[in-house]
């Protein structure tokens, strides 16, 4: 028993021994994880060469035990690998939900997932849903030019795989896997740029794939799962930050749309108001029997600018702040087809309709940046505008019609000449002055036109204008009819660009004598017309014989003054013979040698007198129409005076 008992005690002993190395091997594995030491320290110690054998159960344990530290140490460093990793996450989601600008969010991201991953290069495309491809947006690492700004189409390459599928790839060496559409574009990209491994992983909001997110190194090599489980994971976290980042940038720019379109509608509201006040000032003008002068002036302060005003005609009615000037018929004409105001070399003009009747244009100077505002405006003024101008026609035309009435029984006598003088009086017209009576006519011009330009002259020339048997009749003071009529003639031809011709007669000093002088002007119309003197102006006394032959009183006497005049006053001052030499010179032919031989003097005596009767009565006097006219005068002298001397008696008209 003792023996048996020391051998079990002596077998004790080094199994106990062998238990307690194994149990300071566990410890000593404790220790190496606590400590996170690394993997080649987790080894189990060598048996010592000399010594009692180990125990195989101890070493199995201690085998068993160092694999299980060795998990355990692989189980933790992927926990704090995890935790790293997400407290990256986290603190990427909080540097994104501080960024507003979508550039910086994007810039953001990229330079994070390169950060995370540790690779060469990291880089964000984004798809393009008009052009239906992906295009490279946002890199980190690249160097390549090419590269930055590849596209990519759906399906081509690993980038467009992905933004089609929606799911993440990648490849230990992209240029030989054929897993991919390779195309020249994307590989000479890749090449230029020197990449091999690619990870790409889509960006996704719900369903729908706003871009790619890609890690690439420039050695070939695989990504294990968690890289990929981890870009991903940035990838979602980006897409939302991109996503609010979006709305964020839609938010402010419909905020300062909204800012503008407040803006818009206050300062259309003040446009409003402005106009408002301007049509009540203006319409209170017209409502006050204010002149078109007055609204010029109104128009013009409002729209400070310059203001003109025309009739239909062209003619100005007003202006207040600018020089005269005719609007351009085209921009009239435009205005009035497109019922807006119309530029035209910096000048704003508008049309002044009554429907589609033209009544006339405003124009406004001085202001070649006139806005929506002031423009509507301009038009409203021109409503008002054609208000007065439609006034001022009715009243017009009313006054026309008691004007038409007097000049019809002045010219006609059938009223009793007694009243005739205070019905003038109370539109303006004093007959107790000599007035003139003109018979006009044109051949270019309507005859309204025409009588619209004659009341205007005889408003102004407080006179009377109107239509009597057809004819346009004006009638206004003049104590010179022929030199009136030359002067009407030219005005109104101005005034409607084409020739007027005027016959006058007159003065006439009391309404009896109207009639006459406008049977006299009618004829004197009629010579003129006759004559092919179109557009001329004349009296019949401006005729010459003709007009003696045509007037109703014959005055011999002052034809023969008018015609030879000159010649008679230079004859009875200096003694001499012009009228004769030059009575002589028609006798004989218009000859100066015979001439001479009848007079009894030199040929040069004859060519020096018929030199002086040149400068006296004008270098023309040898027209055939002025020879004949000297020659009737002459024998209207020789019937009065037949010695030839001195001047003619005057006519006792």
């Amino acid at each position: 028993m003792p023996t048996t008992a020391n051998t079990a005690s002596t077998g004790d002993g080094p199994a106990t021994g062998q238990s307690r190395s194994a149990l300071l091997h566990l410890r000593h594995l404790l220790d190496l994880l606590d400590q996170g030491a690394p993997a080649e320290q987790f080894a189990p110690p060598a048996a010592p060469a000399h010594g009692p054998h180990p125990d195989e159960a101890d070493a199995a344990v201690v085998a068993e035990a160092t694999r299980v530290a060795l998990r355990i140490r692989r189980t933790l460093g992927q926990h704090r690998r995890r935790e790293a990793e997400l407290a990256a996450l986290f603190d990427t989601a909080g540097d994104l939900a501080r960024l507003r600008d979508p550039d910086a969010v994007l810039k953001a991201i990229v330079h994070r997932a390169k950060l995370l991953l540790g690779t060469d290069v990291t880089y964000l495309s984004l798809n393009d849903d008009e052009a239906g491809d992906t295009y490279m947006r946002v890199t980190d690492g690249s160097v390549s030019a090419a590269f930055q700004q590849v596209r990519l189409g759906m399906g081509e390459g690993l980038g467009g795989l992905v933004a089609e599928t929606a799911r993440p790839y990648s490849t230990g060496d992209y240029r030989d896997d054929r897993r991919f559409r390779h195309t020249a574009t994307i590989d000479g990209a890749v090449a230029e740029e020197g990449l091999r491994a690619i990870l790409g992983v889509p960006l996704r909001l719900g369903t729908r794939v706003i871009g790619v997110l890609y890690a690439a190194d420039r050695t070939a090599r695989a990504f294990t799962p968690d890289e990929v489980a981890l870009l991903s994971s940035l990838a979602d976290h980006a897409a939302i930050a991109i996503d609010s980042a979006r709305l964020l940038d839609e938010t402010r720019s419909a905020l300062v749309d909204l800012g503008e379109a407040s803006r818009t509608i206050e300062a259309h509201s003040d446009a409003m108001r402005r106009a408002e006040d301007a049509h009540d000032r203006l319409t209170d003008l017209v409502l006050r029997g204010a002149g078109i002068a007055d609204v010029a002036t109104a128009i013009g302060t409002v729209l400070q600018g310059g203001t003109l005003i025309h009739d239909a005609d062209g003619t100005e009615l007003a202006r207040a702040g600018t020089d005269s000037g005719r609007p351009s018929a085209r921009a009239v004409a435009s205005s009035r087809a497109g019922g807006r105001a119309v530029p035209a070399d910096g000048t704003w003009v508008c049309a002044v309709l009554a429907g589609p009747e033209l009544l006339g244009s405003i124009a406004l100077t001085g202001r070649p940046d006139l806005g929506d505002a002031d423009r509507r405006l301009f038009e409203r003024a021109g409503v008002v505008t054609a208000l007065l101008l439609l006034q001022r026609r009715s009243v017009a035309e009313t006054e026309d019609r008691v004007r038409g009435e007097l000049l019809g029984d002045l010219l006609t006598g059938a009223a009793d000449p007694a009243s005739l003088p205070a019905r003038a009086r109370r539109v303006g017209v004093d007959l107790d002055h000599p007035h003139a009576v003109f018979v006009l006519h044109s051949a270019a011009a309507p005859r309204q036109r025409l009588l619209a330009a004659a009341a205007r002259i005889a408003h102004t020339r407080k006179g009377l204008a109107g239509l009597h048997h057809d004819d346009v009749v004006l009638v206004f003071p003049a104590e010179r009819p022929g030199p009136g009529a030359a002067s009407l003639a030219d005005e109104l031809g101005q005034a409607l660009a084409g020739p007027v011709t005027v016959g006058a007669a007159g003065p006439v000093g009391g309404p009896g004598a109207f009639p006459d002088a406008h049977a006299e002007a009618l004829r004197c119309r009629t010579a003129l017309r006759a004559l092919g003197r179109e557009g001329s102006g004349a009296a019949l006394g401006d005729l010459g014989f003709l007009g003696v032959l045509l007037g109703d009183q014959t005055d011999l006497g002052g034809y023969v003054r008018r015609t030879l005049g000159p010649l008679l006053d230079y004859d009875a001052k200096r003694g001499t013979e012009l009228v004769h030499t030059l009575r002589t010179y028609f006798d004989e032919g218009t000859s100066p040698s015979r001439a001479a031989e009848a007079l009894h003097v030199h040929v040069n005596t004859v060519v020096q007198r018929l030199e002086r009767i040149g400068r006296l009565l004008g270098r023309d006097w040898p027209r055939p129409e002025r020879a004949l006219e000297l020659q009737l005068a002459l024998r209207v002298l020789r019937v009065q005076r037949p010695d030839g001397s001195g001047p003619p008696a005057p006519s006792p008209a």
